[in-house]
């Protein structure tokens, strides 16, 4: 009977050990999920009233290493691509989770079509000014989420504000891009599901401004004496700002899009034109029509909050 028991025991346990090494195979075997994501290209406004466009030829896109499903060499006018407007560029399945390797390569000799340049600045008057950079490849630093849904759409945010300059001294234009670090630093990567944004309207009576741009800042970031001076290579105003938007229309409305979620805080900044110019004249002084506090404003998901506001002077700094 002992013996019974004990060869019964040792069949038994063998059994299970095949079970269990049965379901450790199956599931190394499982491949794990992927989800449907798509990648769309935003922008910021220029400055420069005498830019009619700025085309932009971008040959591949690459997410750790691999280039999007369906993508093909694409050149489009980034500068139309504001107030929340995008440009589909292709498709990726991916794993859910966190990814901080992007790549963009732009081809700056030749658009989709052949002719030369890919990219380039377009006058008002019709000419067309080369823009380059010192490296084709530009690797995006910015973090971005992917969910475990297929309704993931990746904006790439590429601020043509920080991003582009125009060469000082010369007879005529001439722009071309920042150095290669700036350049990385003024593309965001975001997803546009964990995303609010931020609308309204500017009441400017006593007209102070020729132009008015409206900075959004993570809270706490902004330092006045900083921001309103030229940093880096680029000589870059309002550099660390998240994105900005450009007060347009009979009510001075504007729209910052794209906001990923936390608080932030908004910065009115009047400009005077010169010629094809604006100059950066004076940080304003504005007051809320509804008593939101400009200085912390909670940005959700999904949110979209109005902040209309009236300009009440411009600040000392």
């Amino acid at each position: 009977m002992k013996t019974f028991l004990k060869n019964t025991g040792i069949v038994f346990g063998t059994a299970l050990l095949v079970c269990s090494c049965s379901d450790d195979n199956g599931s190394e075997n499982t491949e794990k999920e992927s989800y449907t994501t798509t990648f769309k290209m935003t922008d910021a406004p220029i400055d420069n009233s005498n830019v009619e466009a700025v085309f932009v030829t971008v040959a591949d896109i690459k997410v750790d290493g691999t280039s999007l499903e369906g993508f093909n060499k694409i050149t489009f006018d980034l500068s139309a691509l504001v107030n929340g407007q995008t440009m589909t560029l292709g498709n990726l399945q991916m794993d859910a989770g966190s990814y901080s390797n992007m790549e963009l390569v732009l081809d700056y000799d030749t658009d989709v079509d052949g002719n030369v340049p890919g990219c380039y600045v377009e006058m008002a008057d019709g000419q067309k000014d080369k823009i380059e950079s010192t490296s084709e490849n530009i690797n995006v630093s910015n973090t971005f989420e992917v969910f475990a849904t297929n309704t993931n759409e990746i904006i790439i945010d590429f601020d043509l504000r920080k991003t582009i300059k125009e060469e000082q001294g010369t007879l005529e234009s001439d722009f071309n891009f920042v150095t290669f670090s700036e350049l990385s630093a003024g593309i965001r990567t975001v997803n546009r599901e964990a995303t609010g944004e931020i609308s309204g309207t500017i009441n400017d009576s006593q007209n102070t401004s020729d132009k008015i741009v409206v900075y959004a800042y993570k809270k706490g970031t902004y330092n006045a004496e900083v921001e309103t001076q030229g940093q880096g290579e680029s000589n870059i105003r309002f550099a660390n700002a998240v994105t900005s938007a450009e007060a347009s229309g009979i009510n001075n409305s504007y729209s910052l899009n794209f906001l990923a979620e936390g608080e932030y805080e908004l910065i009115f900044v009047s400009y005077a034109q010169d010629g094809d110019q604006f100059y950066f004249n004076s940080q304003l002084e504005v007051e809320s029509a509804t008593g939101l506090d400009l200085g912390a404003i909670n940005v959700t998901s999904a949110l979209q909050l109005s902040a209309n506001v009236t300009v009440t002077g411009t600040a000392q700094l």
